[in-house]
């Protein structure tokens, strides 16, 4: 079951679903976003990551390595434009 939250900041882009690295800072967190890269010459994928700043909307409660669907938005700040969407459950994408 997922908790879905009600943002200020409509999703315009691309939504992935990472694991909350950090959550020191005030309204954001740092999220981790794994995939797998095609490495032509190999024929083999790599693992890769991102990390990525978050906004974490007020009305949500968040720790370190839960699993959070996250969405683009506009830039909210110098180095934030993605938003939480909803925090994924166990067991669910």
């Amino acid at each position: 079951m997922t908790e879905s939250i009600e943002t200020e900041y409509p999703v315009r882009g691309g939504t992935f679903v990472g694991t909350v690295e950090s959550t020191k800072m005030q309204k954001s967190a740092t999220v981790r976003w794994e995939y797998s890269e095609k490495v032509p010459k190999y024929e083999r994928y790599e693992r890769r990551n991102t990390k990525i700043t978050v906004h974490v909307p007020e009305d949500v409660e968040i720790e370190e390595g839960d699993e959070v669907k996250v969405g683009e938005t506009k830039p909210i700040s110098k180095t934030k434009s993605h938003v939480i969407i909803e925090k994924v459950e166990d067991g669910e994408e």
